[in-house]
């Protein structure tokens, strides 16, 4: 049996958002349970060089979303980064899964060898398909992801590995 590009993407993203977005409701009623300001964990990062907790959500939507959207050849859709709020972030995940739910396997086919280039700056790097979402779409999504988890775990959520990688 192969694996195939789409099978290892889009559902791989849907489910872990999913995962997210539980364990931001969690988050939330932590916050409402102990009368604690919900931004002083939406605003909270690990480290003064890191993202904030809705970044990272942010960016684990925007790898999921783009990295799909490039290697089925086509446009993601854009999304403000303007969440400030648990239900806003939850909203976010929910169009990022809406949007992966769009697509078809087959628009996936010829994924593996597609050409994707990345424009950073002044550079271009350019991989092919496999490259692009072995090492760079799949590490940075689950590193976000991860970190989201990390963050709310270090300020006291009661999340288990169960949340982190679903039932």
């Amino acid at each position: 049996m192969t694996l195939t590009m789409y099978q290892a993407s889009v559902p791989v993203f849907i489910r872990m958002l999913n995962n997210l977005a539980g364990i931001l409701e969690k988050a939330a009623g932590h916050c409402a349970a102990r009368k604690i300001d919900p931004a002083a964990l939406i605003r909270f990062r690990l480290y003064p060089d890191m993202f904030d907790l809705a970044r990272q959500v942010q960016a684990a939507c925007d790898h999921a979303r783009n990295g799909a959207a490039r290697l089925t050849g086509s446009e993601a859709p854009e999304l403000e980064k303007t969440e400030q709020t648990f239900a806003e972030l939850i909203e976010r995940i929910r169009k990022t899964i809406a949007y992966l739910e769009t697509l078809h396997p087959e628009q996936f086919d010829d994924a593996q060898t597609r050409e994707v280039a990345i424009k950073r700056g002044e550079t271009t790097v350019t991989y092919t398909g496999l490259d692009y979402l072995l090492n760079r779409v799949l590490p940075n999504f689950y590193f976000h992801v991860t970190t989201a988890y990390d963050i709310l775990r270090h300020n006291g959520v009661e999340l288990g590995k169960r949340d982190y990688i679903g039932r």
